[in-house]
């Protein structure tokens, strides 16, 4: 996106909604005037290219952010993450745990994460990223104040 934003998701929701999901590289977060500034830009591009939508919708991708890239696996190395995968290993699907640092292995990047095992010890699941249905952020949220 020409505004130094990143592109995260695109959805085409019923009616018409175009929805569509931006973040700041510099991880600072998105805020209102952002959404609105890329909608701006968005809305004449999408007229200028002749693309029909009833409505236009910029967002922020949540606490909960998808992981789509391997730039969003690296930049997110030390997280607590969901993951799906797309075959099942060791007889499951879906993983929660914190991801390690990515791996190189003969021009096949493999990505870490460290999960609970089944007998409650810590270890490690090492996948690619075209074994990945899904991958989202587990949102990290503390509501007790800092103050006393």
């Amino acid at each position: 996106m020409g505004l130094g934003y990143e592109l995260v998701d695109l959805e085409w929701a019923g009616g018409g909604v175009l929805r569509v999901f931006i973040d700041r590289p510099d991880a600072s977060g998105v805020t209102i005037e952002d959404c609105e500034r890329a909608s701006n830009q968005l809305s004449h591009v999408l007229t200028v290219e002749n693309i029909n939508y009833e409505r236009l919708e910029i967002s922020s991708p949540g606490l909960d952010r998808p992981l789509k890239k391997l730039a969003d696996f690296v930049r997110f190395t030390g997280l607590e993450v969901l993951v799906k995968l797309r075959r099942p290993f060791d007889g499951r699907k879906n993983y929660q745990g914190v991801l390690q640092e990515l791996e190189d292995k003969d021009d096949d990047t493999k990505i870490g994460l460290v999960f609970e095992g089944k007998d409650g010890t810590p270890q490690l699941l090492q996948f690619a990223l075209g074994d990945v249905d899904k991958a989202r952020l587990v949102p990290q949220i503390d509501f007790r104040s800092k103050k006393r």
